[in-house]
C-alpha cells in the first residue's frame, strides 16, 4: 500500500483530536517455547498508521494549536541481528521510506518522551497495552505535572482505540483489494479439501492441503487457527484438534482462511465426507443456506446491525420449526432462548485487518451502527445437533452445519465477495466429484 495512505489516516486521527500526544505501539515478540519466537505479526493498529511491520517500535503523533508533527521510534540494524535474523529498516531505511517528521533509534525514547510530553494537555494511547513504553510515557506525564514551574501538562488519558477502530470500519479500495486476493486464494483451497476429502482421510490432511494451497500461493499464514471438524465435531464450535477420521456418511465442517498483507479472509464450508448429502443432511443444509441468502438480501446501506441480528435469529427459529426440532411461536421461542441450544451464536462480525475486526457496533449514544459503503461483515448461520441429543429425531443428530462468507456493503446494496465458492448442495456435490 502506498505511503501517502498511512499519512493520509494518520492526519485523519490527528483531526479527530484537539490537541495532545497520541502513542501508539508495536505488537511484542511472543515466546513460544524457552528461546523461540512465534512467527512475527503486527499489532493491526499500529500497522494501520504505520505501515511499519518490525517489532519494538513506537509511532508519535503531536498535535498543538500551532504545528503537527509524527515522531517513529524504530530498532537501529546491527551486523550482528543482520546475521542471525536479516537487516531491519533501522533508523536511516525508516526515514528514506515513511512519510513521518523524524526517526529515532527506540533506544533513544526515554530520553524524547519527556521532552514531547512537556506543554501538553492530553495523552492518547490503547489502555490494554501495559508495554514498558507506555508505562514510561504515563510516568513521564505525571512527573511533569508533579514538576515545579510546569503550567501545562498531562491532565487527561485517552483510549485512542475508539478513535483508530473507528476509522477502520470503513475499508478504502486498496484494503477491499487485498481482502478480496485473500478470499480468491481461500476460495481455492476449500475447493481443494472438497475434491480430496474421501472417507478414512484424518481431518489435518484436509488441513494441509488448504495450507499448501496459502503457502504456495504467497499468503505468509492462517488468518485463524482452522476448524476442520467431522461428524460431531462440527458442533464444538472452536473445535482445533483437527485429529480424528473422517467418516462414510458424515458432514465435515471447514471453517478455514488466510491474510493477505495482514488483511484477513473468513469462510466457512460444510459439505459431505462421500461428496452426496443425505436427506437429512440436505434438509439441515438448505435450512441454513436459505436463512444466509436471506440474511445477505436485506443488507444495504442504513439498515441497523441489531436489526440483522434479531432478522437472522427470527429465521433460524423458524428453519428449526420447520425440522421439527422447536416447537411453538417464533418470537415466544426466541423471548425464552430456546433457538440458542442450537444457534448459539450471532450471525457476523466485522472484518479486515483483523479476522474479528475490533470496531465498534455501537455509535457514541449506544445506538446500534446503521451499515455504511465500505464495511465489511461475515455472514454465518449455522445450526448444530449434538449426537447424544435425544430430543430431535434421531435422523438429525451429529449434524452441524455452518455457512459463511465475506459481504462488503455498497452504495446500492451489498457484494457477496466469497460468492465464487460452492456452496448450493448441486455446486458443493459438483465440487466433490471433480
Amino acid at each position: 500500500m502506498n505511503e501517502t495512505h498511512y499519512q493520509a489516516r494518520r492526519q485523519k486521527l490527528l483531526d479527530s483530536i484537539e490537541e495532545g500526544i497520541i502513542v501508539l505501539s508495536s505488537s511484542p515478540l511472543q515466546t513460544r517455547s524457552n528461546d523461540t519466537e512465534y512467527p512475527y505479526r503486527q499489532n493491526s493498529d499500529f500497522y494501520y498508521l504505520s505501515g511499519f511491520e518490525e517489532a519494538n517500535a513506537l509511532l508519535v503523533l503531536v498535535k498543538t494549536k500551532e504545528f503537527e508533527k509524527t515522531v517513529l521510534f524504530v530498532e537501529p540494524n546491527s551486523d550482528e541481528f543482520a546475521l542471525w535474523n536479516g537487516a531491519r529498516l533501522g533508523v536511516e531505511g525508516a526515514l528514506k521510506r515513511f512519510l513521518v517528521d523524524e526517526v529515532h533509534s527506540i533506544f533513544e525514547y526515554t530520553n524524547h518522551i519527556k521532552e514531547i510530553l512537556r506543554e501538553h494537555i492530553a495523552l492518547y494511547f490503547d489502555f490494554n497495552d501495559d508495554s514498558n513504553h507506555l508505562k514510561l510515557a504515563q510516568k513521564s506525564a505525571k512527573e511533569l505535572r508533579e514538576s515545579r514551574g510546569v503550567k501545562r501538562y498531562i491532565r487527561t488519558f485517552h483510549d485512542v482505540t475508539h478513535l483508530t477502530r473507528t476509522m477502520r470500519l470503513i475499508k478504502s479500495f486498496e484494503e477491499i483489494d487485498k481482502i478480496r486476493h485473500a478470499i480468491s486464494l481461500t476460495a481455492s483451497a476449500h475447493h481443494e479439501a472438497m475434491k480430496r476429502c474421501k472417507n478414512g482421510m484424518q481431518e489435518f490432511e484436509l488441513q494441509a492441503c488448504m495450507s499448501y494451497v496459502f503457502l504456495s500461493n504467497g499468503a505468509v499464514s492462517e488468518a485463524y487457527g482452522a476448524i476442520v471438524a467431522g461428524g460431531n465435531n462440527a458442533n464444538t464450535l472452536h473445535y482445533i484438534n483437527n485429529r480424528d477420521v473422517l467418516k462414510e456418511g458424515d458432514l465435515v465442517l471447514i471453517d478455514a482462511a488466510c491474510e493477505w498483507e495482514l488483511y484477513a479472509s473468513d469462510i466457512t464450508r460444510t459439505f459431505p465426507v462421500n461428496g452426496k448429502f443425505s436427506d437429512a443432511q440436505r434438509e439441515v443444509y438448505e435450512k441454513v443456506l436459505d436463512v444466509q441468502l436471506r440474511i445477505i438480501e436485506a443488507m444495504k446501506p442504513n439498515v441497523k446491525r441489531d436489526w440483522l441480528q434479531r432478522y437472522s435469529e427470527e429465521l433460524l427459529c423458524q428453519a428449526l420449526i420447520d425440522l421439527g426440532i422447536l416447537s411453538g411461536e417464533v418470537n415466544a421461542l426466541i423471548e425464552a432462548k430456546a433457538h440458542k441450544k442450537y444457534a448459539p451464536h450471532g450471525i457476523g462480525h466485522w472484518m479486515g485487518l483483523d479476522v474479528h475486526d475490533p470496531c465498534p457496533y455501537v455509535d457514541d449514544r449506544g445506538e446500534s451502527l446503521v451499515f455504511c459503503a465500505g464495511m465489511v461483515m461475515t455472514i454465518e448461520p449455522g445450526i448444530y445437533i449434538r449426537a447424544d441429543d435425544e430430543s430431535v429425531a434421531e435422523k438429525y443428530r451429529g449434524i452441524g452445519v455452518r455457512i459463511e462468507d465475506n459481504i462488503l456493503i455498497t452504495a446500492e446494496g451489498c457484494e457477496n465477495l466469497s460468492s465464487m465458492i460452492a456452496k448450493t448442495v448441486d455446486e458443493i456435490e459438483e465440487m466433490c466429484k471433480s
